[in-house]
């Protein structure tokens, strides 16, 4: 049996590059968020 293609470590995947950040991005993402809406909320009370 030959080697599949996704086997050799040549090939750039850029779906890959993209979720190796996702577990920083979405919680910082997410404080940024929070900080907006509370800062609205404040600026409108």
């Amino acid at each position: 049996m030959s080697a599949t293609a996704h086997d050799t470590p040549a090939e750039h995947d850029p779906v890959e590059e993209v979720t190796r950040h996702i577990p920083v991005v979405i919680p910082l993402a997410g404080a940024i968020l929070i900080f907006l809406l509370a800062f609205i909320a404040v600026k409108m009370a």
